[in-house]
């Protein structure tokens, strides 16, 4: 697993390129991700925002109804606001990428236990920023495991186009599509304590499985951005913010397209642009 305990620009650039994600470990403190639980379990209480979605035919008994995740906060919460635009998360970036990016969307998941999982997935196939893609910084808010569902990633799956998806199993994902893998890879858990922020590129298949635990929650704060050259996001993430919080036009891209579909060849599968999507997503 790639994984950084401290913040050294080349090391993580050098995990990123290789692996597609890199974990920067301690980036906030626990008190501070603390502090952010609280704040949304609080969030939650008071009721629902219209931004709010549980995902595809959820169960009646499903623990997502009563915490469904919650999208776009910093358009109304100013504590997401300040999250999204953090120095610490733009120096990281602005390393990865070579520059500043832009800020285009926060999510958190509560995760409670017995929930759903969320199938494996590429982020830039809702985004669809161009030029570049999208990276998003990913914040544990609870210590998270296998056992509660962490999240897990495919090592060098970043270097795959956006892929054709397929159904999903919705027993175990509370999203209904899904992205199929080359025979022997596999997904690797990545666990994390919280303050931890797991950086990943938008063409990096991960996903999650299903909250095992009786008795403990997996939240987690996600900030999704895209490069600073990029001049084109789909219209679910207007308008895009720069990292100081001001407001910036940018083209709409459009959803569908060419995909990735696995072809065996004497080298091993690859994915080639010979599909498309007609499927069109508004948001992850």
């Amino acid at each position: 697993m790639s994984v950084s305990s401290n913040i050294d620009d080349r090391v993580l650039r050098d995990e990123f390129e290789r692996a597609g994600y890199t974990l920067v470990r301690g980036l906030f403190s626990t008190a501070e991700a603390e502090r952010l639980r609280d704040h949304y379990m609080d969030v939650r209480h008071r009721g629902p925002k219209g931004q709010n979605f549980a995902g595809h035919d959820s169960p009646d008994r499903d623990p997502l109804k009563r915490y469904p995740r919650i999208a776009q906060m910093h358009r109304w919460d100013d504590t997401s606001l300040q999250w999204l635009t953090d120095a610490r998360i733009d120096d990281v970036l602005t390393g990865l990428l070579g520059r500043s990016p832009y800020a285009v969307q926060t999510m958190l998941y509560f995760k409670p236990p017995g929930s759903r999982g969320q199938a494996l997935h590429q982020d830039n196939f809702y985004l669809k920023a161009d030029p570049g893609t999208c990276v998003a910084a990913w914040m544990a808010l609870d210590k998270v495991d296998e056992a509660n569902g962490c999240l897990e990633v495919v090592p060098g799956s970043h270097r795959w186009p956006i892929l054709c998806t397929e159904k999903a199993d919705t027993t175990v994902s509370f999203t209904d599509v899904t992205v199929p893998l080359p025979s022997a890879t596999d997904a690797v858990p990545v666990e994390m304590e919280p303050g931890d922020v797991l950086f990943f590129h938008g063409a990096l298949v991960h996903g999650s499985n299903p909250n095992v635990t009786t008795d403990r929650f997996r939240r987690a704060l996600i900030g999704h951005y895209i490069e600073g050259e990029a001049e084109r996001v789909a219209h679910y993430y207007h308008p895009a913010l720069r990292m100081d919080g001001a407001e910036l036009t940018l083209e709409v891209a459009e959803g569908g397209g060419a995909c990735g579909e696995w072809t065996d060849t004497p080298d091993g599968p690859v994915a080639l642009l010979t599909g498309m999507q007609t499927i069109t997503r508004k948001h992850e």
